[in-house]
């Protein structure tokens, strides 16, 4: 297995693995990005993102898609939005090596955070940051507004 830096050419294979994803987590019909959506804003003059492929027998199996954050606090962070490992490919070690991979990217550019979001029944998931090193913040919420929101919210 390699882990690589993404091309444009595989974006196919990373929207089959984010709908994968969206399987996962119980919101199978909540994928709206495109293969266009994906090559457009993470291969253009100024990419949205940036992704990591992880690669066996020439198969995409697994994928963690980052970007750059700013914080207050902090400066340059990174965001972790997804990483996703096929679900035939699981605990293979492919995810820590994605994972990794997010770290060494952050660390090489003197960041100083990488924060991302983590289910509360993904349990596995939260044991493996945990041992990482990483900290769960427990008083804190992930709050999102939906387009009908902003839509309903500006014309109120």
């Amino acid at each position: 297995m390699i882990v690589r830096e993404a091309i444009k050419n595989d974006m196919p294979q990373v929207l089959e693995l984010i709908k994968e994803l969206a399987i996962f987590e119980n919101e199978p019909n909540a994928v709206e990005v495109t293969v266009t959506d994906l090559e457009r804003e993470g291969f253009g003059e100024n990419p949205l993102f940036t992704c990591f492929v992880a690669v066996l027998d020439d198969e995409i199996v697994g994928a963690a898609l980052v970007y750059f954050r700013f914080s207050t606090w902090k400066g340059r962070t990174l965001h972790l939005e997804d990483l996703i490992v096929k679900e035939a490919h699981r605990s293979k070690g492919i995810g820590e090596a994605l994972y990794k991979q997010v770290m060494k990217f952050a660390y090489e550019r003197g960041l100083k955070r990488v924060a991302w979001d983590v289910l509360d029944w993904n349990k596995g998931a939260i044991k493996f940051y945990e041992r990482s090193g990483a900290n769960i913040v427990k008083d804190w919420r992930v709050v999102h507004m939906d387009e009908k929101s902003l839509k309903n919210y500006i014309n109120s």
